[in-house]
């Protein structure tokens, strides 16, 4: 009887231990979804341009697409956009646009430091393409 009877209290004991665990697990496992979302593209090319950059991205089905960047973005505390230059490695370039519960928020460039880079270009002085720049005021993305 007192056999059976330890089974019983060892039986209960291990019941609570688990019922606690679950608990603990549910509880932990909670967490705050964030307002934020992105899309991230490799970049083919990036120009520089005296208004901004002219970024040709891979888009999802294998193309390319265009988009215009003003400088501005870059040099001011506005937020709206951020270049972080890398070394050397194996990491490609790329573009990473993010969104703000559904508005655009900010864009960052992950460069090649080294301007000699595949991935560099630059627009020729005598081609205007000002038109372009005017009035952006965010990405505009093709997927």
């Amino acid at each position: 009887m007192e056999d059976k009877m330890k089974k019983i209290i060892l039986l209960a004991v291990l019941a609570a231990l688990c019922q606690g665990t679950f608990l603990f697990a549910q509880e932990r496992s909670t967490f705050k979804e964030s307002e934020y979302y992105y899309f991230n593209f490799p970049i083919e090319k990036i120009y520089t341009y005296r208004l901004g950059y002219i970024v040709v991205y891979r888009r999802n089905s294998n193309q390319t697409a265009r988009t215009y960047l003003p400088l501005e973005w870059f040099q001011s505390a506005t937020g709206k956009g951020e270049d972080v230059y890398m070394g050397t490695g194996r990491e490609w370039p790329s573009m990473t646009v993010y969104y703000k519960n559904g508005e655009f928020s900010h864009v960052r460039l992950r460069l090649r430091r080294n301007k000699l880079h595949e991935t560099w270009g630059v627009v020729p002085l005598n081609i205007n393409m000002d038109e372009f720049f005017k009035g952006v005021e965010e990405v505009k993305l093709e997927h």
